[in-house]
């Protein structure tokens, strides 16, 4: 009993020690940002999946069918209890990938998507597919099947590099609904922008990236909770500068890392600025309390 309260208090000191630690810095590991939308601490541990467990022993007959049901299943029951032929699904919302980059580059060549491809099927592309398939007598699902596939290739060209990787910046989304009222950094992961609203008017916009896939930029309502104009992750030793914090150690800050390889990297969470003078400008009006939204 002695034992367990000592090793009690000794991983309440520890998780409280991580817990106050900050978290951001480039990933090495080459990842176009993330598509998952699960709040994460940057310290918390994964639990390893659990292993399927077998229900028989290697050599064993499955114990799922017999010799003899085996063989009174007759020709035409079989025949009638096959699946009926599927349309096979290419690409839906909540994919993340360099085909869904083409697709976004087709439909912007269709008039049907204004945003610089980013790679991540939400909201605005599932909405540019489904008026593509309305115009052109498909079911209107927002998800790309085979026929609907073909048909947006056979409409558009092959994208040019420029088209897939826009050298502009990114067009913004329209603001979300929470950042309408007061000082909001409004940051969309579909456009991958963060624009500086004031009462609901747009004051500026820039280029951000987020976390990958094993490390999210957590998304929600919050407040700036304290700055830095200068700062250096205490877990990952990256600088941090202009850091504006505003979920434990996730903030809002510059990366050279992104102004150097874009979105060929993610950060461990943070929303990275690649613009560092707009930035800078943009840490000069933001106060502490102000609204951040993170949003899809």
């Amino acid at each position: 009993m002695q034992r367990q309260r000592v090793i009690i208090r000794t991983l309440g000191v520890v998780t409280a020690v991580a817990l106050a630690a900050t978290a951001c810095g480039p990933q090495k590991s080459e990842s176009s940002g993330s598509s998952s939308s699960v709040s994460a601490s940057p310290t918390a541990g994964a639990s390893p999946d659990a292993s399927p467990t077998a229900d028989n022993k290697p050599g064993e007959p499955s114990k799922s069918a017999s010799p003899s049901a085996s063989k009174s299943a007759s020709p035409s029951a079989s025949a009638s209890t096959s699946p009926s032929p599927t349309v096979k699904q290419v690409m839906a919302n909540g994919d993340d990938s360099e085909q869904v980059r083409e697709l976004q580059a087709r439909l912007k060549q269709l008039k049907l998507l204004s945003v610089a491809p980013t790679g991540f099927y939400g909201s605005k592309t599932t909405s540019a597919v489904k008026s593509f398939q309305s115009k052109n007598g498909l079911t209107p699902t927002g998800s790309v099947d085979e026929p609907t596939w073909k048909k947006i290739q056979a409409a558009t060209k092959e994208p040019t590099a420029d088209e897939l990787r826009p050298p502009t910046v990114n067009e913004p989304d329209a603001p979300d609904a929470r950042c309408m009222e007061g000082r909001v950094m409004c940051i969309s992961k579909e456009s991958r922008t963060l624009a500086w609203m004031i009462d609901g008017k747009v004051v500026s916009t820039m280029d951000v990236r987020f976390g990958s896939e094993n490390t999210p930029t957590r998304e929600g309502v919050f407040n700036v909770g304290w700055k830095a104009k200068e700062w250096t992750s205490t877990i990952y030793h990256t600088p941090m500068p202009y850091a504006m914090f505003f979920s434990g150690g996730q903030a809002v800050h510059y990366s050279a890392d992104f102004a150097a390889r874009g979105y060929a990297g993610a950060s461990h969470g943070c929303v990275n600025v690649r613009d560092k003078g707009k930035l800078s400008a943009l840490f000069d009006q933001v106060q502490v309390g102000d609204k951040v939204v993170v949003y899809w």
